[in-house]
């Protein structure tokens, strides 16, 4: 059995304390889900491991859509209908890579991570 360094609730058999063999390390630390909604665009920029860069969506009201042609518009999101990924996603009209989302054109699929990239490329679906 695997232990993790923040089982340190219960204490040992004999009675004593657990006390972490070594501290955590940056690239093990968690963070919160970046979970982008339908709204005026924001966007978080943080660092990521090798000084590269990570720009996350909280919300944004545009999508960059391709259609049949080689043209890509760029269209306002009016809802989330299906979400894959989870359940409550859909509820609370969160937009993940692979979310189903209503549009003026039509209903289109999202293929970019608006989580990690901070855009919103989607392909809009045959009716």
């Amino acid at each position: 059995m695997r232990k993790s360094v923040e089982n340190l609730a219960t204490s040992k058999i004999t009675g004593g304390r657990r006390v972490p063999l070594r501290v955590r390390r940056k690239y093990e630390t968690d963070r919160y889900p970046n979970e982008p909604i339908n709204g005026a665009q924001v966007t978080v920029t943080r660092r990521t491991r090798g000084s590269n860069n990570k720009t996350a969506l909280k919300s944004i009201d545009f999508v960059n859509l391709a259609s049949g042609d080689a043209k890509v518009k760029k269209v306002k999101i009016e809802k989330v209908l299906e979400n894959a990924t989870n359940n409550d996603y859909k509820r609370r009209g969160i937009i993940t890579k692979g979310a189903i989302i209503e549009t003026k054109e039509g209903k289109c699929r999202v293929i970019s991570k608006p989580g990690q990239n901070g855009i919103v490329n989607a392909i809009l679906l045959k009716e």
